[in-house]
């Protein structure tokens, strides 16, 4: 017999993943000790579960790899064969599909596009910035950078000049952090550096992820910070030292659609409550073909009438619970560096979960939530 713990080292499949097979009647452990609730596997089921997380990694829906397992050791295995021939089927239709829509939206991204029409990208822009603000502006959205080569143009830091406001925003589509700061803000207004603002056109540049860090290790100090940009090239000046290189040539999604959100329910969160909540509290694997990165832990969120934000186990989730990526959503606490932020949630447990901070409006993260129907 092997253990839980065991049976995640060989079968490649989370000990919270196995939990929720059990309790999905997918994978039921061949004993569970009447007294302490620990499951034991027959030897037989390691075979078992190994095909499980092949499956589930092919995108195979829990009904049928329900019935998959239950025929796999029988002496006919012809109902496997059949399971498995639907589900590719459903893959390659699915995926002829995808490729019939995606070559239509080329087309209209083809017709769109006009490069005789685009917009320049040698506007100048010259900010004086506190240096401070700017840093903590960086790190309430650092974390939030996408990492997918797939899509360059999230591998950076978006800084967005839209007269006296700079919008610093980042995202990985699963997230997205939005900081917002003032020119000029935190610097001495006599200082010849200093402006009033950009005084032009909004402007709009993506900063690769390693400039920004080589930036932010500029920012030690109270003097303000000169932010520049002249045609593809992005400079930060603090003091006698400088950071400079290329922006990105790719151009950010619009995130103000993004976070036009419904008002949502408020709740004002202890910080280092939550976070020990979420550390010590109850998790649950998130399952293939949900968004998102694999292998995650998932935290289930409720609210109470009184105002409380709890960290609960699949027994006590219901229609309103909301599931959030943990580390993600204390990758977000962290980065609002507050004691006490406002957790906003939507009208649906779809809707993204805003972290806010009570002092600051225009600094927040969002937070995609993850699928719990499965």
């Amino acid at each position: 017999m092997r253990s839980i713990g065991e049976m995640a080292r060989d079968s490649g499949l989370g000990v919270s993943a196995l939990r929720f097979y059990d309790r999905a009647g997918v994978l039921v452990p061949a004993r569970v000790d009447p007294a302490s609730g620990y499951r034991w596997y027959a030897p037989e089921q390691l075979d078992e579960a190994r095909v499980l997380a092949r499956l589930r990694r092919a995108g195979m829906p829990l009904a049928d790899i329900r019935l998959a397992l239950a025929g796999w050791s029988g002496a006919d295995p012809d109902l496997v064969r059949r399971l498995l021939q639907a589900h590719l089927r459903r893959l390659e239709r699915g995926l002829a599909e995808a490729r019939s829509e995606f070559s239509t939206l080329r087309a209209l991204l083809d017709h769109r596009e006009n490069p005789m029409t685009a917009s320049p990208r040698t506007n100048a822009v010259r900010l004086s910035l506190g240096s401070p603000e700017l840093a903590g502006a960086i790190d309430a959205v650092r974390f939030a950078v996408g990492k997918d080569p797939e899509l360059p143009m999230l591998g950076g830091v978006l800084f967005d000049v839209d007269g006296d406001t700079l919008h610093v925003v980042a995202t990985d589509r699963y997230r997205m952090a939005v900081a917002r700061m003032a020119s000029g803000s935190g610097s001495d207004s006599a200082s010849p550096s200093a402006s009033a603002g950009h005084g032009g056109p909004r402007e709009q540049v993506v900063v690769p992820a390693p400039l920004v860090d080589a930036m932010r290790a500029l920012l030690g100090s109270d003097e303000p910070a000169g932010f520049a940009v002249e045609a593809d090239r992005v400079t930060l000046e603090a003091g006698e030292r400088q950071a400079s290189g290329q922006r990105l040539a790719h151009d950010f999604p619009d995130y103000r659609r993004l976070v036009q959100l419904p008002a949502g329910r408020r709740v004002v969160v202890d910080v280092p409550a939550l976070r020990e909540a979420l550390e010590t509290g109850p998790v649950r694997t998130a399952e293939a073909g949900e968004p998102g990165p694999s292998a995650r832990d998932v935290s289930v969120l409720a609210t109470t009438d009184d105002g409380t934000v709890t960290v609960v186990g699949d027994g006590d989730a219901d229609g309103n619970s909301v599931g959030v990526d943990r580390g993600f959503l204390l990758d977000a606490l962290a980065a609002a560096d507050r004691d006490r932020l406002v957790l906003e949630f939507g009208a649906a447990p779809t809707a993204p979960l805003a972290i806010r901070r009570t002092d600051d409006e225009g600094t927040f993260s969002l937070l995609m939530p993850v699928r719990l129907d499965s």
